[in-house]
């Protein structure tokens, strides 16, 4: 029997500042909306995209170049 696939949701329902995006899971306000008549492919691909955007988003962070500690006052 096929697994099914349960809401990302996080129930940290807030959207981001253009307001498309929820910064609990990471699905479209289309996604969202849509969720309870997607097919099981359809919210495995979305689940996929998420998997994949938490990826990109480690590796930009593991890349950021550490910030410069701040100079003391007077130090030269």
């Amino acid at each position: 029997m096929p697994t099914t696939v349960s809401t990302p949701c996080v129930a940290t329902c807030t959207l981001d500042a253009g307001g498309r995006i929820c910064i609990g899971c990471g699905r479209t306000i289309e996604e969202i909306g849509a969720w309870s008549r997607m097919s099981e492919s359809e919210r495995r691909a979305v689940m996929a995209r998420l998997a994949a955007s938490r990826a990109a988003d480690a590796a930009a962070t593991a890349r950021a170049p550490a910030r410069p500690a701040r100079m003391r006052e007077g130090a030269r």
